[in-house]
């Protein structure tokens, strides 16, 4: 499977109403807080407005509302597998992402035959707490040597600056979150990651990162 090479996370709906239309084509739903009404009604609307733009949307852990709601993309971090009916997920024809973070978790996550293996943080993230420190590159090409043809996301601390040496490390994904939602110009840095990454327009575009060569 081909995946759009720039994969933001965003934690509300207005992010997506904000870069859909500048071009983003794989985006993932990360709402952490939130009554179970709320969510149902942000998620469909996500889910709606991702098709409009001809968008891959991933739903993070609702796996249950991302089955009820006729979703396509899961996304689950390790705790969310030890309650998450995997089975069930699949069933539903949805697609499954996951995270990892050492070689227990991956070996847990290649038995799932994901659809994608994140791996992170490959740099220090200010996003949220993590017993791991930064994987850094080298982890990334040794990732992508064990997991074969299998999309690999390299996450944490991600920059459009620090993309280039991902993908040169065997990343197929980029995944950005606080680049973009802690920029002055949020709009103009997605601009710069769709140029960077080949999904910008002709005028966008400078010289495009190379194809992964992983």
């Amino acid at each position: 499977m081909t995946l759009p090479r720039f994969y933001p996370i965003f934690d509300n709906l207005r992010w997506l109403e904000r870069t859909l239309p500048l071009g983003v084509k794989l985006v993932q739903l990360r709402i952490k807080e939130m009554p179970e009404p709320e969510l149902r009604d942000a998620i469909a609307a996500a889910r709606d407005l991702a098709r409009a733009h001809g968008t891959i949307l991933v739903v993070n852990d609702y796996w249950r509302l991302a089955i009820d709601l006729g979703c396509d993309w899961v996304h689950l971090g390790q705790e969310d597998l030890d309650t998450a009916d995997v089975p069930a997920i699949r069933r539903a024809g949805i697609r499954l992402g996951v995270s990892t973070h050492d070689h227990a978790e991956l070996d847990r996550a290649l038995s799932l035959q994901p659809d994608y293996v994140a791996l992170g943080p490959v740099y220090p993230t200010i996003l949220k707490k993590m017993r791991w420190h930064e994987q850094g590159l080298a982890r990334v090409t040794e990732w992508k040597r064990l997991i074969g043809d299998i999309p690999l996301v390299a996450i944490g601390g991600m920059s459009v600056e620090r993309a280039r040496g991902a993908f040169e490390a065997g990343a197929d994904i980029v995944s950005a979150v606080t680049d973009i939602t802690l920029n002055a110009d949020p709009e103009a840095r997605v601009r710069a990651w769709l140029a960077a990454t080949g999904l910008g327009t002709a005028a966008d575009r400078a010289e495009p990162l190379p194809e992964n060569r992983g």
